[in-house]
């Protein structure tokens, strides 16, 4: 029987993501040794702040249409204590998510086995929550400028978008992602007391949208009512959609509450699958920490869970999370979750666990 094998743009960018994106690949590497189900091709790209300050582009010319000729991308990090934020943001990341249509960013959180959340009383099963976030406009449209320069009246504008299409299509992303989790349940996240045009549209379009899926169920929150929601009623919360900026900071939020934003995963995912979509750890890059090794490895090995499961590699998928909670259950956790492992032997402990996983296979 032939094995599929999936071709995987690596692309580590800055900070800690070289170490993490290194982890990620010494780990899904003997997954697919080990279970012999899958092969995987890895292509690296040297996307940096580095090039950028070499090159003057982070980006080469025709490097967008490189990355379509892969069936999934595994991004690190972007962003350098030297250059600008907005430079490098919208010089990478966004670089890649906007032209390639990856217009669903979607992040899982809920807490690992062996692994505590700040919220009293709060265990794992108690939190399991779904962020869609709108990854394409909003209020990271990129529209407005800045004029007068320098000057005591100096005026910057910063225009959010909300076109009915671009709304739409999310909210039956988030429907559907909704429908397909057991507790069948969606709360749409906006503040249209007090941004009466885009977020009145985006509500009104998720009511709409929403006739569709009667088996759903929907509520409705401000997006500052909903940081109280999570923080107090975990439980109440299941699958959660929300703008580019609101769901964002919701979900790094949600993170936290989790117990760490060393462990979040994201998925910059293109529905229509006629591009590749792009896996990323939400922690950034990290420059504190940055060549110390002792960078949290989970959030990328849960980003590499979500890829596999993109690409129809549910059982690896499972087998790599199940190996995953092992490790953290058994008390090898790296400063962020309060202990004191390295990279390195997370890593390695991950490794072990699908052998032992393997083996049983």
């Amino acid at each position: 029987m032939s094995v599929k094998t999936h071709r995987v743009a690596t692309i580590p960018g800055d900070g800690i993501g070289p170490e993490v994106i290194s982890a990620g690949i010494t780990v899904l590497q003997n997954l697919a040794d080990t279970l012999g189900t899958f092969k995987l091709e890895f292509a690296h790209f040297d996307w940096s702040s580095e090039t950028y300050k070499k090159t003057g582009k982070y980006i080469p010319d025709g490097g967008l249409d490189e990355l379509k000729e892969h069936d999934a991308i595994l991004f690190g990090s972007v962003g350098a204590p030297d250059v600008p934020d907005h430079i490098s943001l919208w010089g990478l990341r966004l670089a890649i998510c906007q032209p390639l249509q990856q217009y669903a960013n979607v992040r899982p959180t809920r807490i690992l086995r062996g692994t505590s959340s700040p919220l009293r009383n709060c265990s794992p099963g108690d939190l399991d929550w779904v962020i869609i976030r709108e990854n394409s406009e909003g209020e990271y449209a990129g529209q407005g400028g800045r004029s007068h320069i320098g000057q005591p009246w100096e005026v910057a504008t910063e225009t959010a978008i909300f076109s009915r299409y671009a709304v739409e299509r999310i909210m039956r992303f988030a429907f559907e992602t909704a429908r397909s989790r057991p507790r069948k349940m969606l709360t749409v996240v906006s503040k249209s007391n007090a941004q009466r045009n885009g977020m009145v549209l985006w509500d009104e379009v998720a009511a709409e949208v929403g006739k569709e899926f009667a088996d759903v169920k929907l509520d409705k929150m401000l997006v500052d009512a909903m940081t109280a929601r999570m923080a107090l009623k975990p439980g109440s919360i299941d699958t959660v959609v929300a703008s580019n900026l609101h769901a964002d900071i919701l979900s790094d939020l949600a993170a936290a509450l989790a117990g760490s934003i060393g462990i979040a995963p994201t998925s910059n995912l293109d529905p229509t699958r006629k591009n590749p979509s792009m896996f990323e750890p939400i922690h950034g890059s990290a420059f504190d920490i940055t060549g110390k090794g002792v960078a949290n490895p989970v959030a990328t090995f849960w980003t590499a869970a979500e890829m596999l499961n993109w690409l129809g590699e549910t059982a690896a998928a499972q087998k790599l999370m199940q190996s995953v909670e092992t490790v953290c259950e058994g008390g090898l956790l790296t400063g962020d979750l309060g202990g004191k492992a390295t990279t390195k032997e997370v890593t390695d402990a991950v490794v072990r666990e699908i052998q032992k996983l393997g083996a049983g296979h």
